[in-house]
């Protein structure tokens, strides 16, 4: 029988990661995490990760660059990217957003929030 146990985080409490980003919630096959008022920068450090990352922007706009290829990022707008593939992320206007891993990115010491 599946595991049917539900978790509530508050976002006032959850870690931070090392990127400014804000862990809601992590289960056995994704992690969700809130990336709030985050201000303009350059570009973040170039980096792969080995689990998919999915992303819907509530506010701002940002660019993502991925393989070589940028997306501009706006709210409503929604992202993938792929396991293994380098990317970075420029923070063009304050920007929230909220992303899904897949499998959680905060699991075997991958990330240290």
């Amino acid at each position: 029988m599946a595991d049917t146990t539900v978790t509530k985080v508050s976002s006032a409490h959850s870690p931070t990661g090392s990127q400014g980003e804000v862990y809601l919630a992590s289960g056995k096959r994704v992690s969700m995490r809130l990336w709030r008022d985050e201000e303009p920068t350059q570009d973040k450090p170039k980096h792969r990760h080995e689990y998919e990352v999915v992303g819907y922007v509530i506010a701002g706009r940002a660019e993502l660059e991925i393989e070589g290829q940028t997306v501009r990022l706006e709210p409503g707008d929604s992202w993938v990217v792929p396991a293994g593939s380098e990317h970075t992320y420029r923070i063009l206007e304050t920007f929230t957003a909220v992303e899904a891993t897949a499998p959680p990115a905060k699991v075997h010491g991958r990330e240290k929030a």
